[in-house]
């Protein structure tokens, strides 16, 4: 069951489910959504002298980004076939009985953004600031500003609530970021890590 504006409210009045801090709620609050607006940091990746980069050699993975803040009145200009991590300014946290999905806005899907690539989904359990796939599909540049409301979050209702949710139990590798992170897949388990998150979620 997907979580309507009146559940939205009842849940976070009841303070299992966080989006804070949620600056207008009138405004954020959809029929069955959460606006959550874009963050100040942003990792853009550089274009590497190396043959390829190696997922699981943390070292190239952080060559490979840069960060970047963007000031309020400042604005972050996402160019054609760019690719960058941003972050949400709200942080979340979502109670194991959950999951959420995160959903471009429609306004922004018409100017070519895109916020996710793949790792839209968010676990139950999940603690902190949303990471965003940011791309632009379009021919034209377009500026980004922060406090913008950038994507959506959609939730619903499990069956019955995670018996291991996302976090510390799980050696999760994104609980509590706060703005963007980096592909951490060198800590997943098959790789010789230490993690025992089967998939890593966000």
């Amino acid at each position: 069951m997907i979580l309507s504006d009146a559940d939205l409210l009842d849940r976070m009045e009841a303070g299992d489910l966080v989006v804070e801090p949620l600056d207008d709620p009138e405004l954020q609050i959809q029929p069955a959504s959460i606006d959550v607006r874009l963050g100040k940091r942003f990792l853009e990746f550089q274009h590497a002298n190396i043959p390829c980069i190696h997922p699981t050699d943390e070292t190239e993975v952080e060559e490979y980004v840069d960060e970047t803040y963007i000031e309020d009145d400042e604005e972050f200009i996402l160019h054609p076939g760019d690719f960058v991590l941003g972050t949400t300014k709200e942080r979340v946290e979502v109670p194991p009985d959950l999951v959420a999905q995160v959903e471009g806005r429609s306004s922004l899907g018409r100017l070519a953004i895109v916020v996710h690539a793949t790792a839209g989904f968010i676990d139950p359990g999940f603690r902190g600031k949303i990471t965003l796939e940011l791309s632009n599909l379009g021919t034209a540049p377009v500026a980004l500003s922060p406090g913008m409301r950038i994507s959506q979050l959609v939730f619903t209702e499990l069956a019955t609530p995670a018996d291991r949710p996302y976090g510390s139990g799980r050696g999760s590798k994104y609980q509590d970021q706060d703005g963007p992170q980096a592909s951490r897949i060198q800590g997943d388990e098959e790789f010789g890590g230490d993690q025992h998150d089967r998939r890593g979620g966000r």
